[in-house]
């Protein structure tokens, strides 16, 4: 019989959300090491890794009438920055937005930044040692741009900066495009949970309020 693991439904909120704003997403990333003994075992999880290249992200576009773009998304609390490919490693809570020690181990972001290996022309020792000290790296890229590669926490919090972006903040967003968008949306099929709640909130006519911190 086939099991199957459920998501969290936070790790599912902020990888809506990425997507929505353009990025290529890879949640619950397994991260596996060698024992002394010589037997693999997994020693984390990444919750959520994240690569957006720069320029517009088009969510539907028409070409009638001179027209060619319909909606264009950009979360300003994303803090894109022009012509820089945006790399994220990210940490998910439901409770406040911290790290877990073992994400800034090199073990661990040397797994996950050798997928984008190919993007940087530093050493990956390097980009490892900056977000070890500041939780960000600037560089570039090697194919001519720039590239942010940062540690981000998303949870509980009272501000939304480079390395934390709230839960509140994102639900805001997404409940805003789905509000201002509404002619777009309301056909829309969403399957994973978190938005396809967030959608019949909005489609049943509900607004959601924060009341408390967070």
């Amino acid at each position: 019989m086939r099991q199957t693991v459920e998501m969290d439904i936070a790790v599912n909120l902020v990888e809506h959300y990425l997507r929505m704003n353009g990025y290529l997403t890879l949640s619950e990333y397994e991260i596996q090491e060698q024992t002394r003994k010589g037997k693999w075992e997994t020693v984390t999880d990444v919750d959520m890794v994240a690569i957006r290249f720069p320029g517009e992200f088009v969510l539907t576009e028409v070409h009638e009438q001179g027209t060619s773009r319909e909606l264009v998304i950009e979360d300003k609390g994303l803090m894109l920055e022009p012509d820089t490919v945006d790399v994220i490693v990210g940490e998910v809570k439901q409770g406040e937005a911290v790290f877990n020690a073992g994400l800034s181990s090199h073990g661990v972001l040397h797994t996950v930044l050798q997928r984008f290996r190919w993007l940087y022309t530093e050493n990956l020792d390097t980009v490892i040692s900056a977000l070890q000290e500041t939780g960000v790296h600037r560089g570039r890229s090697c194919q001519g741009g720039d590239i942010r590669t940062r540690l981000v926490a998303f949870g509980r919090s009272e501000e939304t900066n480079i390395n934390t972006i709230s839960l509140t903040h994102i639900i805001n967003a997404s409940t805003a495009y789905l509000d201002n968008f509404d002619d777009i949306f309301r056909g829309a099929q969403f399957k994973e949970p978190a938005p396809a709640f967030l959608h019949l909130l909005n489609k049943t006519g509900f607004r959601v309020e924060k009341t408390g911190k967070g």
